[in-house]
């Protein structure tokens, strides 16, 4: 079974899905390899919007594979990984067209990292999302404290952060996280958010998106990740992370 897809519409939205439903879609560097692809596909002009989303109900993303970052044990070994998937979440944000985040299920640690690299959120009613990496003694460190920064009022990305722990769907939209909550098929209902975004030229979109852009390469948002990589990745190899990881993987 491959660890993602990629669907092309003709509308212009081009879906990524994570598929590893029995990782709770978590991240592997296959996934990295695939959104990526995703990446450069998106650039491609026929292309208006793109999609981020997981398969099944009951995740959306928990983050990094866990069973393989753990044997990640020193400072340079974590900022490798760490480096690599901030980079690819650096583009996200930066790509020259609008992306959403279909939260088809809970997304946590790195999972609302990813979400929040996009431009919009939508969220199925069950969804339950948070940054818990407090409770792992580490920061984020693939930019989402930085992306959450630029996102809501300043009150709420700090409590959503320190607070290490998950929100209820209409918690996340009080917050900001989530701009819109639906029922049944997520996909179906997010066009009703969408559609009037890809009725617009591609030109239109690109010149909207162009302004947000010129504002985070101003505010040296690229240098800011940086710096919150480095802080995670310090805080990685310390053994109150690795007795927390033990913890949980001793929980599953």
């Amino acid at each position: 079974m491959d660890s993602y897809i990629l669907e092309k519409h003709a509308d212009g939205l081009l879906v990524f899905t994570i598929n590893r439903p029995d990782k709770r879609n978590a991240i592997s560097y296959e996934i990295m390899a695939g959104l990526e692809k995703a990446l450069s596909l998106a650039s491609e002009e026929d292309i208006k919007v793109l999609a981020i989303t997981g398969q099944g109900e009951k995740a959306f993303c928990s983050g990094g594979d866990l069973s393989i970052f753990h044997r990640l044990k020193t400072e340079e070994e974590a900022y490798e990984m760490l480096s690599r998937m901030s980079d690819l979440l650096v583009k996200l944000l930066l790509l020259p067209k609008p992306t959403i985040a279909l939260l088809n299920g809970t997304a946590v640690g790195g999972g609302c990292e990813l979400a929040s690299a996009c431009d919009f959120r939508i969220a199925s009613k069950h969804v339950k999302a948070g940054f818990i990496q407090g409770s792992l003694a580490i920061t984020t460190g693939w930019g989402g404290g930085t992306f959450l920064s630029e996102r809501l009022l300043p009150a709420n990305a700090m409590k959503m952060l320190m607070g290490a722990r998950t929100y209820e769907a209409e918690q996340l939209k009080e917050l900001g996280f989530v701009q819109s909550i639906v029922e049944g098929d997520l996909l179906e209902n997010a066009r009703k958010y969408l559609n009037p975004i890809l009725s617009l030229e591609s030109d239109v979109l690109k010149a909207y998106k162009a302004m947000f852009i010129h504002k985070w390469n101003e505010s040296r948002l690229q240098e800011r990740v940086q710096e919150e990589v480095r802080r995670c990745a310090k805080l990685w190899e310390s053994d109150a992370h690795h007795r927390q990881v033990d913890k949980f993987l001793e929980k599953k």
